[in-house]
């Protein structure tokens, strides 16, 4: 039961992760429509860029690390069947 909870919070495909960027991105962009109210001018609208960047950064680690995962999973099976 406790592995069936813990699948829950594992990205497997390009799918889910992009669902959970698009959900980190939303989160980010209305964090810096808060930012350009509560800091008007050139210092909100640096503090919304960083809020974007972080995202495009985190984003592509996700991805990179469920490609990598792909491929080593790939070679773990293709070693299974030479053994």
């Amino acid at each position: 039961m406790l592995k069936k909870v813990k699948r829950l919070f594992v990205i497997k495909t390009r799918f889910e992760a992009y669902l959970i960027i698009y959900a980190l991105a939303l989160g980010a962009m209305t964090r810096g429509a808060n930012y350009t109210q509560q800091f008007p001018g050139f210092g909100g609208y640096l503090l919304m860029a960083a809020t974007a960047g972080a995202v495009f950064l985190g984003g592509a680690k996700i991805l990179d690390a469920i490609r990598y995962e792909q491929e080593k999973r790939k070679e773990d099976a293709l070693n299974g069947e030479q053994s």
